[in-house]
């Protein structure tokens, strides 16, 4: 087989990595040929391409070399050398109208991942972007800037999600995410699993994990990115657009927090290593051993704000899970001294929200924010490792945008399996209290929760802030204009099953939020 006919393109299959991908429809510009000069490695782009945190004068360009990525020494078969990677980004995917390029080198300490942060580029402008090292050449991404700062927009389309258990299902959402041809994508944690599958029977489980053990180690944890990253659906997903990417905790280990010990120091230190080298993320959040700056702020002209925190490295440990009971569990769930974004988080954010450069606010965490109450008794207490786990910490936060006036804060949330629609109050017990926001809630791209059922209709008239609940696989997929915010939740047919031809992306429900009149409105 030549090497042109080996070459993977934007958008098509992975068959020398994952054999069950098929390939996707072609767009024109996206076929990508070798260069003349004989390799010095096999074709080491098994990874594909990635871009991320747009600016309006820049984005990260990303890829790894990687022929073997499944390697479980976690150095995807790059031999112990440097290599020289060329990079060029382009005013069309014909790269006859090259803007920038240059060359940078790829080394084995960082298991030969690149990042490329060129600057001066045009605000609000589509780009594409290639790599080529030692006789091959990248498939072909395709970018945008943000707009420039107080630039008037008239429509930003982002999707979101998050959730992707490698075993636990084939990634359709992705397809609907593609065909969507959004301006930027979110994904808000859990990237990769750092354990196997949960579930009781492991038949049920439609791929498996190359190095099954669990991550506990750098060389596992870039084995593990690196079998994620062999998903063509993911892959093509990822080269359509920039992504603003968070972690939660399967990226490390479950449930993990601010408290540590020496081997979860160590966790931390591999987890965050592995997440910078697989992800487009800034330098200013290149790890420092167990120590990442990962929450930051991105403008959309005046249209839009977007505030990425981290409710992992700097939260107090959870508590106790109460069970919907009342007791000491309680209190300290309630306590003013716990904070999940920590001291310096919060006051970054506080601060942010003093200034409204932006029609819209939303905030891309990780868990639920809004209060799930079980049984209409504001004594008892129930979902630790929520935001209502830090009641307090929560407050904080809600009142400060209430008191500096952000007139439309949304929270984008993944982490649960299951689509959530919620509008947000001060005080959830008193179902008269003013609307302050809402919450969208992203179901899991795999992850799945079997056992959860439909909320009763008990359980809603208790919470009558929920709007929307549904346990199926998929996305979703916001439209925001001046004038309103418009979210699509986004499901797809059964992750278990990969037949292209068979794959339905279908929208569940839409929701609306109009500028100036907080509260969820079903279309």
């Amino acid at each position: 087989m030549s090497q042109v006919n080996r070459r993977r393109v934007l958008l098509g299959g992975l068959a020398a990595v994952t054999a069950t991908a098929a390939s996707a429809a072609l767009p024109s510009w996206a076929n990508a040929r070798t260069t003349a000069a004989a390799p010095a490695v096999h074709d080491p782009f098994q990874l594909g391409v990635a871009s991320g945190d747009p600016l309006p004068d820049s984005v990260v360009l990303w890829t790894r070399l990687a022929p073997a990525p499944l390697n479980a020494d976690g150095f995807g078969g790059m031999p112990d050398a440097t290599y020289a990677v060329d990079w060029e980004i382009a005013n069309d995917a014909a790269f006859s109208s090259i803007v920038q390029s240059g060359s940078v080198n790829a080394v084995r300490a960082s298991a030969h991942s690149v990042h490329i942060e060129p600057a001066g580029l045009q605000p609000a402008r589509e780009y594409f972007y290639r790599f080529k090292t030692s006789g091959y050449i990248s498939p072909v991404g395709r970018t945008r800037t943000a707009p420039a700062a107080g630039a008037a927009v008239n429509q930003l389309k982002y999707c979101f999600t998050s959730c992707q258990h490698w075993e636990e299902g084939y990634y359709h959402a992705y397809k609907g995410v593609v065909a969507d041809d959004p301006d930027l994508v979110l994904f808000l944690g859990d990237y990769i699993y750092e354990k196997k599958s949960g579930r009781a029977a492991a038949e049920r489980n439609p791929r498996s994990l190359a190095v099954p053990e669990d991550t506990t180690t750098l060389a596992l944890y870039r084995a593990r990115h690196g079998q994620h990253k062999t998903d063509a659906d993911l892959q093509a997903a990822h080269a359509i657009a920039p992504w603003m990417v968070v972690f939660d905790d399967h990226e490390v280990m479950n449930n993990w927090n601010g408290t540590t010990s020496p081997a979860s120091t160590a966790r931390k230190s591999a987890g965050f290593q592995a997440f910078y080298e697989h992800t487009p993320i800034r330098s200013t959040a290149k790890p420092n051993g167990a120590s990442i700056q990962l929450y930051r702020q991105f403008v959309w002209g005046n249209l839009a704000r977007f505030h990425m925190l981290d409710t992992r490295q700097f939260r107090n440990a959870q508590v106790a899970d109460p069970s919907g009971s009342a007791g000491p569990a309680c209190t300290d769930m309630r306590s003013t001294s716990r904070s999940i974004l920590g001291t310096a988080q919060e006051a970054w954010l506080l601060k942010q929200f003093e200034s409204h450069p932006t029609t819209w606010d939303f905030l891309g965490q990780q868990v639920f924010f809004a209060t799930r109450d079980g049984d209409g008794d504001k004594a008892t207490c129930e979902s630790p490792d929520s935001w209502q786990g830090y009641e307090a910490s929560r407050d904080r936060i809600a009142k400060g945008w209430v008191d500096r006036k952000v007139a439309n804060p949304v929270v984008l949330t993944g982490d649960v399996h299951r689509h959530w629609a919620a509008d947000l109050r001060l005080d959830y017990f008193d179902h008269s209290d003013p609307i302050i926001g809402s919450e969208l809630v992203t179901t899991s791209v795999t992850s799945n929760s079997d056992t959860a059922t439909p909320p009763t209709a008990a359980w809603l008239a208790n919470n009558p802030h929920v709007k929307y609940c549904k346990g199926e696989r998929g996305y979703v997929r916001v439209t925001t204009t001046p004038s309103q915010t418009r979210a699509d939740f986004m499901t797809t047919s059964d992750t278990s099953v990969y037949d292209p031809a068979k794959v339905v992306i279908k929208n569940d429900a839409s929701y609306v939020v109009q500028a100036g009149a907080p509260g969820l409105r079903k279309v």
